[in-house]
């Protein structure tokens, strides 16, 4: 059995995203089926889909009023970075840091998904922004103020 299966508890009815999520399982599982001769390929070939995927959520965040500092973005960096740091390993050898890191991504994933990534498809929806364009159709649904939290109600001010 797969680290992780796509499944209808993942999607979040924003095709695009939806697509890259999908994209993302199918990756996992392909670097969790690797033999040691092509793991670090199909690493570096999940973290390449993932700075996509990342940038693309990270740009429409700051087009429909995320602040820059948001716990969303910023989980971005770390996971990026503890990826980068797992293609360093296993380019000196040492495949079973990069075996751990994907049997950890597969949970923090689903997690990931279901609120930080639910909240942003929430807040999209919200304010009409159009994937494909970048158009905001209802400008006046955007926040006052920049959005610091992670998007989705457990972590919004009027929770707290």
């Amino acid at each position: 059995m797969a680290l992780l299966e796509w499944s209808d508890a993942l999607v979040l009815d924003v095709p695009a995203m939806d697509d890259t999520h999908e994209e993302f399982v199918e990756l996992l599982a392909q670097v969790d089926a690797a033999t040691d001769d092509i793991l670090v390929h199909a690493w570096d070939v999940l973290i390449a889909h993932t700075e996509e995927h990342f940038g693309r959520e990270d740009e429409w965040m700051r087009a429909t009023g995320f602040s820059a500092a948001n716990c969303h973005t910023t989980q971005h960096r770390v996971v990026l970075s503890v990826m980068r740091e797992g293609a360093q390993q296993g380019a000196a050898g040492r495949l079973d840091v990069i075996r751990q890191m994907a049997g950890e991504l597969a949970p923090w994933f689903v997690q990931h998904a279901q609120s930080m990534d639910a909240g942003l498809a929430l807040h999209l929806r919200s304010v009409g922004f159009d994937l494909e364009t970048g158009r905001i159709g209802r400008a006046g649904a955007l926040p006052a103020a920049p959005i610091t939290g992670c998007g989705s109600a457990a972590c919004s001010p009027a929770t707290r």
